[in-house]
């Protein structure tokens, strides 16, 4: 906290009053100048969203960010605290921030006519010059821009026409700040015109009077293209007065999403250090929202938010730890059956169109991991034959064969010793790694197996049970199929 000072002290300091928009192109400069990172934590922009970013704010321009859910939204303009100064001098007790050099209300104005160069200062910390509203429908004018203080006017005795009877609403507290006001389509229209002057002259009406009150703020929308249709809209003049309207997207590859997820994921670290991933897995969970994206069972105009492989690998964390509980084991790996438990994290996080509805939530996430793993199994391995000629050996047909006289069955609450036991006796197996998964680790290796093994009865090779703690993997047509 920075100590109080005059405002002849700030001056002999060499303080020069800057507009926000100069405050944070100055530090952005700074920043791309030594080469430092400017958006913490956003993986996968630097391309696109960013470069988009940094010219807008060198243009001095408010921002819309169009995307949809999951795309990180709030994530860019909280981030946009970075770029403020540390600290920020105000006239001390103003309530909007008024800049000693430039004061716009009536309090600080008067404050320092009266006394001048000793007018105090204090200061406000960059961590308290954002300010973030939902909108929804409740929002009113009141909220935003302010209202007539009835109690203000008898205490004072002043007239309702007088500057000094108002309650200031969220925006004019936040002058000199960051203003964010999310999903921007569900604020009425009626309260979206009362923005008009603000972005564009800065005067500020209420309640009939028209007060001139130049705010200096930096506006930043975030708005979801689906609510255009389903919700609402944002009206014509006031996009009209939004300098830069930056679309963002979710991640373009699996090792991007894999990124994000490590990044997001709250996980223990003591979790970490007994629970293995292998990376078949890291890469399956992330194979799973690409595969809901583009289902023909999913909304694809709701979007499919990276909040699901968060949650997704939380979930799937959870299993893992609940077997180490139930086993009293040190540790363990997540295994393919693991991935039941993150259904959900899907359910939760998708939207259905009314095929998707008709199959029911529960049985597109079951179809959804039945794709992903199709996906994946078909990047390392052969495809699955779909019809085969008679004597015809296949890549495949040493395994089929084995399960004629036997069972494996896969328990959740095994121990990587009893489950590694189980799965490694379908010795036909090791040959097909031996062929094409010879290089990947030990963990690795044993999920290709369960990816075999899952491929097959998913092309109806093999059948697949499922019982309250355990998978039943047989001969085909001996047991009930479990994803379709």
């Amino acid at each position: 906290m920075k100590q109080e000072i005059t405002f002849k002290e700030l001056k002999n300091a060499g303080y020069k009053h800057k507009a926000i928009s100069e405050e944070i192109q100055a530090n952005l400069i700074a920043r791309i100048k030594a080469n430092e990172p400017i958006f913490e934590g956003l993986l996968g922009y630097e391309d696109t969203v960013i470069p988009q970013l940094k010219k807008a704010l060198l243009a001095g321009h408010h921002i819309n960010l169009l995307g949809l859910r999951g795309q990180a939204k709030t994530r860019i303009a909280r981030s946009m605290v970075d770029l403020l100064d540390e600290y920020m001098p105000i006239v001390k007790g103003s309530e909007i921030n008024d800049s000693p050099f430039v004061p716009i209300s009536r309090y600080a104005k008067d404050l320092l006519a009266e006394h001048g160069d000793e007018t105090p200062i204090s200061w406000v910390h960059r961590s308290e010059r954002f300010f973030e509203k939902l909108a929804t429908p409740d929002v009113n004018v009141s909220d935003l821009i302010g209202d007539i203080d009835p109690i203000k006017a008898a205490t004072l005795k002043l007239p309702y026409s007088d500057e000094r009877v108002l309650h200031y609403g969220m925006i004019p507290r936040a002058n000199r700040s960051i203003f964010v006001i999310n999903e921007l389509p569900d604020l009425q229209a009626r309260i979206q015109v009362s923005l008009f002057n603000i972005l564009q002259e800065g005067d500020v009406q209420i309640r009939g009077f028209q007060l001139r009150m130049p705010l200096d703020i930096q506006f930043v929308f975030t708005a979801n293209p689906e609510d255009y249709t389903n919700r609402g809209s944002i009206v014509t003049p006031l996009k009209d007065r939004i300098g830069s309207q930056i679309f963002t997207h979710y991640p373009k590859s699996i090792a991007l999403a894999r990124q994000i997820t490590e990044q997001e994921a709250k996980v223990a670290e003591e979790d970490k250090s007994a629970i293995k991933i292998p990376n078949l897995a890291k890469d399956l969970l992330e194979e799973v929202a690409f595969a809901a994206r583009n289902s023909e069972y999913v909304d694809a105009k709701s979007g499919v938010s990276a909040r699901l492989t968060i949650s997704a690998m939380e979930n799937l964390m959870a299993a893992a730890k609940l077997r180490l509980i139930e086993t009293n084991a040190a540790q363990t790996t997540i295994r393919l059956v693991d991935f039941m438990s993150i259904i959900p994290s899907i359910t939760g996080k998708i939207e259905l169109v009314y095929e998707g509805e008709q199959e029911g939530a529960d049985e597109v996430a079951k179809i959804l991991i039945d794709n992903a793993i199709m996906t994946q199994f078909e990047d390392i391995f052969p495809l699955v034959p779909k019809l085969e000629k008679e004597g015809v050996k296949t890549t495949y047909t040493d395994v089929v064969n084995w399960f004629e006289d036997n069972f494996i069955e896969l328990n959740y609450t095994d121990t990587d010793e009893e489950f590694y036991a189980s799965i490694n006796a379908v010795t036909p197996l090791n040959e097909i790694i031996k062929e094409y998964a010879a290089d990947y680790s030990k963990e690795d290796k044993v999920f290709c197996k369960e990816l075999i093994l899952w491929a097959l009865t998913i092309n109806n090779k093999l059948d697949r049970s499922e019982n309250s703690s355990a998978f039943t993997i047989d001969s085909a047509g001996f047991g009930k199929h479990f994803f379709r």
